[in-house]
């Protein structure tokens, strides 16, 4: 039969939350309840009558809890099949009882995990009896139904209340499928922290991320597109629509880069299409976004903005004459927020701090290509001068500064600054010279004198032309990787223009 009444029920859950509306429910259509431990001692405070599962199985918890419902009574009840003859016959001979719910909320792992903790109290929040219970339940959907969340709780009361204690086989299986869902994600999450830094973690890529947020579409209105992710650990959002898949990929750039600025001093950034149009740090926020902004005001319609202050009200007065999409904050004054939700769609984040993956992932082909995340961001120390002269104080700021912003840009890529604003820069240019001539005409266009600016590139030279065509432009300053078999033509060429130049031995390629 499709619709099957509830009769038994075993539950057992870490979090107790949510759960009595569903016990009453249970209790109203008169069902036999299981439980250990925690679990129910709950119920029986909510006036449940409870068979302990030690009762049922004849045997004790054991190991301080470790095995609790790993028996055959209770497993048996799980999956032994109510059409087939031969199963019942058998849970007669053997005295098991068929159990027709099974209710789990699993160890948190997960967030054991993220809040640091010790190894030892990680590898205890591993659900063994938990996760197979759920597996057991969802394998025989045919006659059982589970539950692997307490997120939905509420939902299957209200099912149980509209269809009088029964399911169906469709919302059986609905279920089977989420608690499959469930136990991937759990057993992936495991897979990560247990092999970490181990030879296995090369031999198999495992991805779950949870929840699925459908967006309003991909990157064009003809593709579908969906976030999988808890966004709500990284942002609140205070004002606007949904993000969309554009708005998403933008911010995950902004992120990125206003993570370079750390050094205490006010910072903003403001982002189109991944790549900066305008970064600068000032003694206030107010003028960093004002400077900003001045790089490429054209750029900036309708883009991303970041920040690593408090948006005060002076700031949010300022911000609140362009048109922007995002504006993401660690905080927003009282009086700044009424201002910035004057716009109606304008998406305001306020963002919290998240560890983020040391790993970073892509389709590719009929594949996904794995990589570690870059995390080296080179500093003074790490500059090496080549040429005759060297930096001055100044110019040293500026070329670290530049070379963060780089960092996080299109390649091919130059970026044109000073120290604390950028200038310009020439962005995912199929050839160095082409990028260079890109910044060079944009700086001049948005009213920048060059004289005196320094140049940091992505990737090494190949020839000596983008040095010196930067030195006719002004630029006494350079900062680059180095590496290439032309090197020696290309410090030559600094020196005979007077310029001084660093080499960092990193690349970084942003594709």
């Amino acid at each position: 039969m499709s619709s099957r009444p509830i009769r038994a029920a075993l539950l057992s859950v870490y979090h107790k939350d949510r759960l009595a509306p569903l016990v009453q429910v249970l209790r109203q259509h008169g069902v036999t309840l299981y439980s250990t431990g925690g679990t129910q001692q709950f119920l029986e405070e909510q006036g449940a009558e409870v068979i302990a599962v030690e009762d049922l199985t004849g045997f004790p918890e054991v190991f301080g809890g470790r095995v609790k419902t790993l028996h055959p009574k209770v497993f048996g009840g799980i999956l032994h099949r109510r059409h087939e003859a031969g199963d019942l016959a058998q849970a007669e001979q053997y005295g098991i009882p068929p159990i027709d719910l099974v209710v789990v909320d699993l160890y948190p792992f997960e967030e054991t995990v993220a809040s640091g903790a010790q190894e030892q109290d990680v590898i205890e929040k591993i659900d063994i009896g938990g996760i197979s219970l759920l597996r057991a339940a969802a394998k025989n959907y045919r006659d059982v139904l589970v539950i692997s969340s307490r997120d939905q709780y509420a939902a299957v009361t209200e099912l149980l209340i509209a269809k009088n204690g029964a399911t169906d086989l469709d919302d059986r299986r609905q279920y089977a499928a989420a608690a499959f869902a469930t136990t991937s994600h759990y057993d992936t999450e495991i897979f990560k922290y247990v092999s970490q830094d181990t030879a296995v973690a090369g031999t198999a890529l495992r991805l779950s991320a949870q929840p699925a947020t459908p967006l309003r579409y991909g990157e064009n209105p003809h593709q579908a597109g969906t976030f999988y992710g808890d966004l709500t650990a990284l942002f609140d959002q205070l004002h606007g629509k949904q993000l969309s898949y554009n708005n998403l990929v933008d911010v995950d750039a902004a992120v990125a880069l206003m993570a370079e600025f750390t050094d205490g001093e006010p910072a903003c950034a403001i982002l189109k299409h991944t790549n900066a149009c305008g970064v600068a740090q000032a003694a206030t926020l107010r003028e960093a976004y004002v400077n900003a902004l001045s790089c490429d005001p054209t750029s900036a319609f309708g883009g991303v903005i970041i920040v690593n202050k408090e948006v005060d009200a002076a700031t949010a007065a300022e911000l609140n004459q362009l048109f922007f999409e995002v504006l993401i904050a660690p905080s927003f004054a009282a009086e700044a927020l009424p201002v910035l939700q004057s716009k109606k769609n304008r998406i305001l984040l306020l963002q919290k701090p998240v560890e983020f993956p040391k790993k970073q992932v892509k389709t590719l082909l009929n594949g996904i290509i794995e990589q570690d995340a870059d995390r080296q961001t080179e500093t003074a120390a790490d500059f090496r001068t080549v040429t005759q002269s060297a930096p001055t104080v100044e110019e040293t700021a500026a070329l670290v500064f530049a070379g963060k912003i780089c960092k996080h840009t299109k390649s091919n890529t130059i970026v044109l600054a000073r120290a604390g604003q950028l200038l310009a820069s020439g962005v995912g240019q199929t050839s160095r010279v082409d990028a260079l001539r890109q910044a060079i005409e944009k700086a001049r266009a948005f009213g920048f004198d060059l004289h005196g600016a320094v140049m940091a590139s992505d990737a090494f030279f190949p020839f000596s032309d983008c040095v010196e065509i930067a030195g006719a432009a002004g630029i006494r300053a350079v900062v680059q990787p180095g590496g290439s078999i032309k090197d020696a033509d290309t410090i030559r060429a600094c020196d005979e223009l007077g310029m001084t130049m660093v080499l960092t031995g990193v690349r970084h390629f942003k594709h």
